[in-house]
Order: structure tokens, then C-alpha cells, then sequence
């Protein structure tokens, strides 16, 4: 299912009714807050406005304290993500050996800025401070698999294995 942008959400979308389902398994207990949000992420594809405002209203806790959450924790976005997150290093030897070029022929090639997600929702973009493969960079990883010593111009196949 296409995820779409939280102004065309509908309450009659059948994955609020999941969501509710969700809460209640819960107990409508705030204390699983991080837990409702969690799988709220998963039936949406991340946390827009509305989905927080529902968890909020169902726990009985404050918008600001679910949007608080929502934003301290990493692995939660408030956008919509990609189905293929990409990572460049941008760590001190990813970056002497090339990682700021690599990050830059990404952007171009995929038309987004780092935390961008592609129009097709196809890829994501991110700049890690470090893949910890510092033996092997420059460095990127594509949902988790590592592409050691990447240059540009391996870019396009790399890209094309996540059609």
C-alpha cells in the first residue's frame, strides 16, 4: 500500500482501525507509548500528524509528549521513508577517500537532499558520521548490505540491484 502525505490520510482508512486494535492490545496503557508507535510506524510506513494525534488521544497522554517521543528516538521518522534506505559514510576515512563525492553523485542521481526520500518512494538518503568499516572506505550500504571501496561510477549498478 503507497503511503501518502498525512494531509490525505482519511479516518476511514482501515489501517486506523488496525491502529486501534493495536492500542487496545495495549490496554490503552501510555506506558506503551513506545511500543504503539512502533507498530502505528509499521501500518503507516512512518509517524504523520494524525497517526500521533490518534495514539495521543487513545492513551490519554498530551500531542506534545507523543511528538516528543516521537522525535527523540531515531527509529522513528516523521516522514515518509523509502523502501531502500542508503547510507554514506561520512566518516573522517570514508570522507578523505571520497564519501563526500559519493554522497554528492547520490544526490544528483536520486534528485534528493540527505534525509530526503526519492518521489517514487523508492530510496532514502542518509549520511551516517560512521559504518564503523573504516579498513574498507569509502563506504555506503544499501538496507544494510555494505558496498566497500565505492566510487561513482559503481553507483548506477549498485542502484539497480534494488529495482
Amino acid at each position: 500500500m503507497p503511503v501518502l502525505p498525512a494531509e490525505c490520510l482519511e479516518e476511514s482508512d482501515p489501517r486506523f482501525a488496525r491502529l486501534d486494535e493495536v492500542i487496545e492490545r495495549y490496554g490503552r496503557n501510555p506506558s506503551a507509548l513506545i511500543q504503539v508507535l512502533h507498530e502505528a510506524q509499521k501500518l503507516f510506513g512512518y509517524l504523520p500528524e494524525q497517526v500521533q494525534m490518534r495514539v495521543a488521544r487513545r492513551l490519554g497522554l498530551p500531542v506534545s509528549h507523543v511528538f516528543g517521543v516521537s522525535t527523540f528516538y531515531a527509529l522513528f521518522s516523521l516522514r515518509p521513508v523509502g523502501r531502500h534506505r542508503i547510507q554514506v559514510c561520512m566518516g573522517t576515512a570514508c570522507y578523505v577517500k571520497g564519501g563526500e563525492q559519493l554522497l554528492a553523485d547520490l544526490q544528483e542521481r536520486l534528485g534528493v537532499g540527505i534525509g530526503e526520500t526519492t518521489a517514487d518512494g523508492r530510496f532514502e538518503l542518509q549520511a551516517a558520521r560512521c559504518l564503523g568499516c573504516c579498513g574498507l572506505s569509502p563506504v555506503i550500504t544499501v538496507d544494510g548490505d555494505v558496498y566497500a571501496e565505492c566510487k561513482p561510477r559503481l553507483l548506477p549498478a549498485i542502484l539497480k540491484k534494488y529495482d
